[in-house]
């Protein structure tokens, strides 16, 4: 798949997504010095998300709005913290016009139809799916129709949700699309990320494939780039001390660029499959064990373990020819730290 002018997938560039998130904390200051930091630290891409509280739920009390079950959100309402993370759409078209003047793609996650339409109007290169939303078919159609990239997280996506959601995107036009592993816990344990899943979703749907991280640090990226990810989605916040929905599972500005450099440092080690010297090897070979005579020889005296040996380095005959040496004599003298050839080898 092609984001602006980068191809994505296996043999390019690992593709580095900064996402913002709610990390702004509603200052477009803020946000567009995240922009910045996005930049120095190697991303990109920015993302973003478009959507409001009435976009995303409904104002209501109901114990169904009320968020439970261990997370750092339990006892908000979904109404009141979409309140405090969403971006101002008002904000976006700018933020775009700033990414795009230092040399980075700026997209979104849009979560219903009115935000798809206002980011076409923006032309963003390329959707994301958030794992939330893979099974908003009639979202995901909208998307595709567009005939814009797509980026699916696939958090608790079961392989039929998957395959539901491809097919009807699919049937829709799109046919640039890649898969993210996602674990929707935040943070995510790393216990939880089960990283073998990238290639096969690689595998399995045909498809660039990568990974939406929540972990701290950036040990779980770089794993994943071992595994043949193509895509790595990070948090990006200024501070984690600046308190927000989503700063205790982003990563400040040096760590991101950690992030990046380790990311560059694990694609390049990946390389290809080789057998046999590489170029920078081929100074070593000499220093393989190869042959030699290490006590004087007299002419027509027995080779033996204890004045041939197997040595460093390499001059010498390969070491294959060392029961066939031993049952034979010296065609002369030979004195020690001399390479055994053939030519000192009589019958």
């Amino acid at each position: 798949m092609r984001i602006d002018d980068r191809m994505i997938g296996l043999g390019q560039p690992v593709y580095v997504i900064a996402e913002l998130s709610a990390n702004h904390h509603q200052d477009f200051e803020r946000a567009a010095r995240l922009i910045d930091a996005a930049k120095e630290a190697g991303a990109d891409a920015v993302k973003l998300q478009t959507y409001t509280p009435d976009t995303i739920t409904i104002r209501s009390d109901r114990p169904e709005f009320r968020i439970a079950g261990g997370t750092i959100w339990d006892g908000r309402s979904l109404y009141e913290l979409y309140g405090e993370a969403f971006t101002p759409w008002e904000w976006q078209p700018k933020l775009k016009a700033m990414a795009n003047a230092l040399g980075l793609a700026l997209f979104s996650s849009p979560f219903d139809g009115t935000a798809v339409d206002f980011l076409e109007g923006m032309d963003v290169p390329a959707y994301k799916v958030a794992s939330f939303e893979l099974v908003d078919i009639p979202l995901i159609q909208k998307m595709a129709r567009t005939g814009k990239p797509l980026i699916m997280s696939t958090g608790m996506a079961t392989t039929e949700e998957i395959e539901e959601a491809l097919a009807a995107a699919r049937q829709e036009g799109a046919n640039e699309i890649a898969l993210l592993k996602c674990t929707s816990a935040y943070p995510s344990a790393p216990d939880e990320m089960n990283l073998r899943t990238i290639p096969e979703l690689a595998q399995k749907f045909d498809v660039p494939a990568g990974l939406s991280d929540h972990t701290m640090g950036i040990a779980v990226p770089i794993a994943a780039v071992a595994l043949g990810a193509c895509i790595i989605e990070k948090h990006l916040t200024l501070s984690r001390s600046e308190k927000g929905p989503d700063s205790a599972f982003s990563l400040e500005p040096h760590e991101f660029k950690s992030m990046v450099d380790a990311v560059r440092f694990a694609e390049k080690a990946m390389g290809g499959v080789q057998f046999g010297p590489s170029a920078r090897e081929q100074a070593s070979l000499s220093f393989r064990r190869s042959l030699f005579v290490v006590k004087e020889i007299k002419r027509g005296e027995t080779f033996t373990d204890k004045n041939v040996r197997s040595i460093r380095p390499a001059h010498g005959l390969h070491t294959r020819h060392l029961p066939e040496i031993l049952r034979r004599h010296a065609a002369r003298d030979i004195e020690p730290g001399t390479p055994l050839n053939w030519d000192l080898v009589g019958a």
